[in-house]
């Protein structure tokens, strides 16, 4: 298992992104989905830096780690900001995709594109932590009829 703690700011949000392009490369995700974990990662590390730290007057760190399957990549973020729950943000209504831009109503995409671009998002309050678990199932090799992998 891998892990990274970093302060909670906006500074972090770099390393927090090495982090998961390292830990997708490990797994063999491809450029886009590796682009959708580190997207879905980043919008949530942001939400937490932003709104669950610095409006809320506070300081601490957000730890991740990796765990990694046979079948899957599993990231966590944790923090001990105030709690949120990413799964209990309105949802975005199809309604709203399709209106111009100019005419949407402000917050909720992020989340909503972060739950939808990875394969399962789940949320817990342990305690006094916030955790964010991410998880992207692992590409299979393809098997040839001779029986060999590719």
């Amino acid at each position: 298992m891998q892990s990274l703690t970093v302060p909670g700011t906006l500074d972090s949000l770099k390393p927090i992104a090495d982090f998961v392009l390292a830990a997708a490369a490990a797994v063999d995700l491809d450029k886009k989905t590796a682009y959708k974990l580190r997207l879905a990662i980043d919008e949530i590390a942001t939400n937490i830096i932003l709104h669950g730290y610095e409006e809320a007057g506070l300081e601490g760190e957000v730890q991740l780690s990796a765990v990694i399957d046979d079948q899957k990549l599993e990231i966590s973020l944790e923090d001990q900001a105030v709690p949120y729950d990413p799964l209990q943000t309105e949802a975005v209504e199809e309604e709203e995709l399709q209106r111009p831009l100019a005419e949407r109503r402000m917050g909720g995409l992020g989340v909503y594109l972060a739950i939808q671009g990875v394969d399962q998002f789940r949320y817990e309050r342990v305690g006094d932590r916030n955790r964010n678990i991410f998880v992207m199932n692992r590409p299979q090799a393809a098997v040839f009829q001779n029986g060999d992998r590719s």
